[in-house]
């Protein structure tokens, strides 16, 4: 539960844009090639390896659902077909599972998508990076704030998802939101990392952002994780920048011009996330969703009991 916070904790710079905004768009990128997963994802998007029955892109966008979002915005690239399949309806599977009487089977892929939701596919051409993905919605997003969610970084959270505990903040300040986590000063260097100024226990203000900076050039070790929740206005800010780290366009420079104009609040979320984009980070989430598994919790832990480790 957010904290009241009095006139003196407000931020000093307003959103441009006045009046009451709902966040009812999300825009999930998925070009990316996935190379840390190879040859597994030589020809399946790494978005599509599974956590126990479901690939990491469902849990993504269940996220979403769940925090009241309901048209999902996917950036896609080449080989990215079966992420649109998985989406789809798929007429002769539920034909053979109906004809088979396997109704629980029928249903599951019946609802992957909620009859609510509208899914919107965006072909990015270049995998020119995170800015760029987020760039090429801009003629479906308009002026409206919106949500990008990386699939890469899964987070389990008990009482209220990740998306929908930011999405609170934003209602309540009506600015950008960016989800943050403390990480291992020696990390710094794989993430966007923020210097800010504490408003309340689990909310700041940020006052600089640097794309991953060396453990002793860092301003912290508060490290920017897959969930944003940005103002149409970073669309400007991105037209504006240069590549970047990488030679890609970086989303955290865009943010960093956004904030000598807008208020940018980093939260630290109530959750544990799983850095499925690393190997180590993928096989603990599996081991994690399958001990909360109702079928296979009970004999999944007898089975790690009796490995030789």
């Amino acid at each position: 539960m957010l904290e009241a916070l009095s006139a003196a904790h407000l931020p000093s710079k307003l959103p441009l844009k006045k009046g009451k905004q709902v966040v009812s768009k999300a825009i999930f990128p998925v070009a990316g090639l996935g190379t840390r997963f190879l040859p597994a994802t030589k020809v399946s998007p790494k978005e599509m390896l599974p956590v126990v029955d479901k690939p990491l892109i469902q849990y993504a966008l269940e996220e979403a659902v769940a925090a009241g979002i309901d048209v999902m915005v996917f950036i896609v690239g080449r080989g990215k077909g079966v992420i649109l399949d998985h989406f789809d309806k798929a007429y002769e599977l539920e034909a053979e599972l109906s004809s088979r009487g396997k109704t629980e089977n029928l249903s599951i892929v019946q609802h992957i998508v909620p009859p609510h939701v509208t899914c919107v596919y965006i072909r990015q051409a270049e995998a020119l990076g995170l800015g760029h993905a987020v760039a090429c919605a801009k003629a479906v997003i308009g002026d409206e704030p919106f949500a990008v969610v990386l699939a890469d970084d899964m987070i389990d959270a008990e009482r209220s998802g990740c998306l929908a505990q930011m999405l609170k903040v934003f209602d309540d300040r009506q600015c950008s939101v960016l989800g943050v986590q403390t990480v291992q000063p020696s990390e710094t260097g794989s993430y966007g990392i923020v210097a800010v100024s504490a408003i309340s226990e689990r909310l700041s203000a940020i006052d600089a952002i640097i794309e991953k900076p060396q453990p002793d050039q860092a301003p912290s070790n508060l490290a920017v994780i897959g969930r944003y929740i940005l103002t149409p206005a970073i669309f400007e800010k991105l037209e504006s920048i240069p590549r970047g780290a990488g030679g890609e366009i970086q989303l955290t420079d865009a943010i960093a011009l956004l904030l000598a104009d807008e208020t940018v609040l980093a939260y630290e979320f109530e959750g544990k996330r799983y850095d499925c984009g690393s190997k180590l980070g993928y096989l603990t989430a599996t081991v994690k969703q399958s001990l909360k598994h109702p079928d296979l919790k009970g004999p999944f832990m007898e089975l790690l009991k009796t490995l030789e480790l």
